[in-house]
């Protein structure tokens, strides 16, 4: 992987991530203080009540509300029964499992909601990039997802080394290809972390967090193990001193490279990150030939479309076609990198007749995507000329953390026009006309809907219904009104 830098742009509540590769923006990531959950972290609790009749346990980690805990979320929590000699496996009771001022260390695995506590776990994991930690388990797990049995086997005997009496591994979906090296360095980091905890399980208080899901700064450093980071800008220096600390303790071969950035001009205004952020945020990106993509993010996939725009490029039109093509390559793993696009995703690329261009912008299309850090398929032409690809979901995409449905369009993609709100006002007012005994109308309408209507640009719309209904009807503009929103009232 090419070396790259992070920027880390910190203000109160939020803080915004950049991976900067070649000065060109690859990835964002923003974390919000009030959307953070507790998911993930570790507590030594006490046993506050045991409900055998619902097979669970009320819990006191210190937080507002009791967390729960069932019986089958506890390890060991089965014993083998021997019937009719086949041996057969029960839920224990939780009368056997955990007793009423028992101390007992949980990790969260649902956050609290609404009335409910937050659901817990004996059954602790520490995650990082490629692998999950298994503390007091020897065995090492591959994901299922990983199909090729040559990897499974290659990735296994890798990893199968690093266990020992402190705990084993299960080999996470993007280990896929990682190197000997990357998995050992990860492996290390997560030993390392585990020992931290046990160190505080001994030291810290009932009813006290021992191991917090790190914030946004530390996961993204932890995810970047084995990478080679030129520089760790920070704008901040209290997330500096935090980070400084956390790299000392589990990373110190990088807090050599952490900087604290004390410029004037804002650190993402420096590096153009907030411009690419707002592009990102466009559907159309232009590409330097002239033509340009259209990217359509939907609920249930992704389509990009391809069209010349200027580009004249060569006299031979089917050269010129594959030239842009080409180009749109790059671009599109560029955008779905940042944009964090994943799911189906259908590509439409200008028609192609010929078969050697057609097998060139795919694999043209695969080498772009081969850099990603999150795993790519991609599946070649449909009998429609499409190409058809998935990209793991790893996190919701730009789009969904930035933005909102348009109030609006609600989501359509596009407004009634200022004619055809005009129309519905007229039916409105011949509607409520005949409900009401009045003798005047009034509508409140958009600036433009208004100024349609009192202009003659209407051809005589409103004339011919005050004609209609024999009474007059009065315009006034509401400036706060989006275009189709209005109202008739009664005088």
């Amino acid at each position: 992987m090419d070396a790259v830098e992070l920027l880390m742009n910190v203000t109160p509540n939020e803080t915004r991530i950049a991976l900067m590769e070649m000065g060109g923006l690859k990835e964002v990531h923003v974390e919000r203080q009030a959307k953070r959950g507790i998911v993930g972290n570790i507590y030594k609790g006490r046993v506050m009540r045991v409900l055998p009749g619902m097979q669970s346990a009320f819990v006191d980690i210190g937080l507002e509300k009791a967390a729960f805990l069932h019986a089958s979320d506890i390890v060991s929590h089965t014993e083998c029964v021997d019937e009719n000699e086949q041996k057969q496996f029960k839920v224990k009771s939780i009368s056997e499992l955990v007793r009423e001022g028992q101390d007992i260390v949980v990790q969260v695995v649902k956050d609290p909601l609404g009335t409910k506590g937050a659901r817990l776990t004996t059954d602790i994991t520490l995650p990082s990039r490629y692998l999950v930690f298994m503390p007091e388990n020897s065995h090492v797990g591959v994901s299922q997802r990983i199909e090729s049995e040559e990897e499974r086997t290659r990735l296994k005997a890798l990893v199968e080394p690093f266990c020992d009496e402190l705990g084993g591994f299960i080999i996470r979906t993007a280990t896929e290809g990682a190197t000997e090296e990357e998995l050992r360095q990860d492996a290390e980091f997560l030993k390392r972390l585990w020992r931290k905890v046990l160190e505080r399980k001994s030291k810290y208080p009932t009813r006290s967090k021992i191991y917090g899901e790190p914030a946004l700064p530390q996961r993204i450093l932890r995810d970047f193990i084995g990478t080679r980071l030129e520089r760790i800008r920070i704008d901040s220096k209290l997330c500096f001193n935090e980070v400084k600390e956390f790299t000392d303790e589990f990373m110190p071969e990088l807090s050599d490279k952490l900087v604290l950035y004390s410029g004037n001009q804002p650190l993402f205004d420096v590096y153009g990150v907030e411009n690419s952020i707002q592009q990102a945020l466009d559907r159309r990106v232009n590409l330097k030939s002239g033509g340009y993509l259209i990217i359509e993010q939907t609920e249930a996939m992704t389509t990009i479309d391809i069209n010349t725009g200027a580009f004249v490029g060569h006299r031979d039109l089917a050269e010129t076609i594959f030239n842009i093509n080409i180009e749109a390559t790059k671009a599109i793993a560029q955008q779905l990198q940042l944009r964090n696009l994943g799911g189906i995703i259908i590509i439409d690329f200008i028609d192609m007749h010929l078969e050697d261009h057609r097998n060139r912008v795919l694999e043209s299309l695969q080498e772009a995507l081969s850099k990603d850090r999150v795993k790519t398929n991609v599946n070649g032409f449909t009998q429609l000329g499409l190409v058809e690809m998935t990209r793991k979901r790893t996190r919701e995409s730009l789009e969904h953390i930035l933005c909102d449905e348009c109030p609006v369009c609600r989501g359509r993609g596009h407004v009634k026009t200022v004619e055809t709100v005009c129309y519905e006002i007229m039916r409105e007012v011949i509607r409520v006309y005949h409900l009401f005994s009045s003798e005047q109308f009034v509508v409140y309408a958009s600036p433009a809907v208004a100024e349609y209507l009192i202009n003659e640009e209407s051809h005589g719309l409103l004339p011919e219904v005050e004609m209609f209904i024999g009474k007059r009807v009065q315009v006034k503009t509401e400036p706060f009104y989006n275009q189709e929103q209005f109202d008739v009232v009664v005088m």
